[in-house]
């Protein structure tokens, strides 16, 4: 599509009143009025034909296969023309749909009928990306004409989580040694369930100690225990509203996704069961528990699959079909998000039926917005005020985080980046106790 440039109007308008200026002084040349919009029509003319014709020119657009939450990926343009040897600034700029920032145009120079670009994309949730066109845009040498052309795509990119670090980050928490430092510690005296009858050592709890069989045998032995496996480990997602809100340019949802990922691979590693839901305004998805290192792989395709959804949360329905679905005592992780105390009454009445059967890891992401306005200096009375209003909220939530606690349920608020470690912290910690 051909369209003049501005610089061509100004020329056209600009003759315009020097022919009115010719007929109305030299009426009798009223002729040599029609010089000098004729003169621009003409270089006009002569921009088409120096011009670039759209069909003479080659576009190749290589999209990536995949596009990770939070990261930029480039998609590589390649242009071509053989029969065009002039340097020639092109600007190009992608149509699309789906969860990314919105494009940004690319300009580059053609030299020698060749010229490669590279546009960036930057993903922010989970789903599909697609690439519906490409638009360029170049002109003439005269710059006195424009041509833009549309050019179908049709590309398809799946925008997935980052989990190319997950099993290498999760290996480490594998290592009896993770949680506690750099002296040797072994899995025995660990567990519930008894294994064996050894004699005593220096640095063995001395709660361990069997008195009868030390009596019996005159040297003090000590019970030894082994960690239990076959545990029902079993994620629950929060999809609602809350959780759409960006922590690092990520979602609390992706966020809630890469810790379940990882403490996923943990758990599958240790022999135990390991399952999932989603559930928002209603239960939505449920996955079964299974073991084996090859469950992880549906595990992941299970998460995503979890949509973003704009509902209130309803967790006395959700946690109501999550607890009938369970039939032995699970280790149950719960990623959700409340506001205040208001919001959390029916939370905390429907946990504590919950907490009758199974264990639970109640696991929050703490606001970095409201720490920053509580810490910052009261320079003025706005910012005094929003400290003030900060400091509200924030003890409300540490109030509903200790009753929850006071039910006996395990409560994470951590920042978003570390709430993977703390998560795997936690459960081993409770595998060690041997409280499933």
């Amino acid at each position: 599509m051909m369209r003049p440039t501005l610089r061509a109007v100004l020329c056209f308008s600009l003759s315009v009143p020097l022919a009115l200026l010719i007929v109305s002084v030299w009426g009798r040349y009223w002729y040599f009025s029609l010089y000098f919009p004729s003169m621009v029509l003409a270089f006009m003319a002569a921009d088409i034909a120096r011009a670039l014709p759209d069909r003479a020119l080659h576009a190749e657009l290589y999209p990536p296969e995949l596009l990770y939450v939070g990261h930029s990926a480039d998609v590589t343009l390649k242009l071509s023309s053989d029969d065009y040897g002039r340097q020639l600034m092109f600007q190009a700029l992608l149509e699309q749909t789906g969860p990314a920032d919105a494009p940004l145009s690319v300009l580059g120079m053609m030299q020698g009928g060749r010229l490669e670009l590279r546009l960036g994309i930057t993903a922010r949730r989970r789903g599909k990306l697609t690439i519906d066109a490409l638009w360029l845009r170049w002109r003439a040498p005269l710059g006195l004409i424009e041509i833009r052309r549309r050019q179908p795509i049709g590309a398809s990119i799946n925008i997935v989580l980052n989990i190319r670090n997950v099993k290498e980050s999760a290996l480490q928490f594998l290592d009896d040694n993770t949680e506690y430092g750099v002296k040797s510690q072994s899995l025995r005296g660990e567990g519930s369930e008894f294994e064996d009858i050894c004699e005593y050592q220096q640095g063995m709890d001395y709660r361990l100690i069997d008195w009868k069989r030390s009596a019996r045998h005159r040297k003090i032995l000590c019970k030894q225990f082994r960690q239990e496996r076959n545990h029902h480990i079993v994620l629950g997602f929060d999809t609602g509203r809350l959780m759409l809100e960006q922590v690092d340019d990520i979602s609390k949802l992706d966020h809630a996704v890469l810790a379940g990922l990882m403490l996923g691979w943990v758990s599958l590693r240790n022999g135990d069961l390991l399952g999932g839901c989603g559930f928002d305004a209603r239960f939505r998805s449920f996955f079964k528990p299974d073991k084996g290192m090859q469950h992880f792989a549906r595990f992941q395709r299970f998460t995503s699959e979890l949509a973003y959804r704009t509902d209130e949360t309803n967790f006395t329905l959700a946690l109501a079909e999550l607890n009938s679905r369970l039939k032995t005592r699970s280790l149950v992780i719960l990623f959700t998000e409340f506001v205040d105390m208001i919001s959390a009454e029916l939370l905390i009445e429907s946990l504590q039926w919950m907490t009758r059967r199974h264990v639970i890891i109640f696991v929050t992401m703490s606001d970095p917005v409201l720490m920053r306005l509580r810490d910052a200096p009261p320079r003025n009375f706005g910012l005094l005020a929003e400290a003030v209003i900060a400091d509200d909220f924030l003890r409300e939530r540490a109030i509903v985080l200790e009753r929850i606690s006071r039910l006996g349920i395990h409560c994470l608020d951590v920042p978003a980046r570390g709430i993977s470690t703390a998560l795997i912290n936690r459960y081993l910690l409770i595998k060690r106790r041997g409280l499933i």
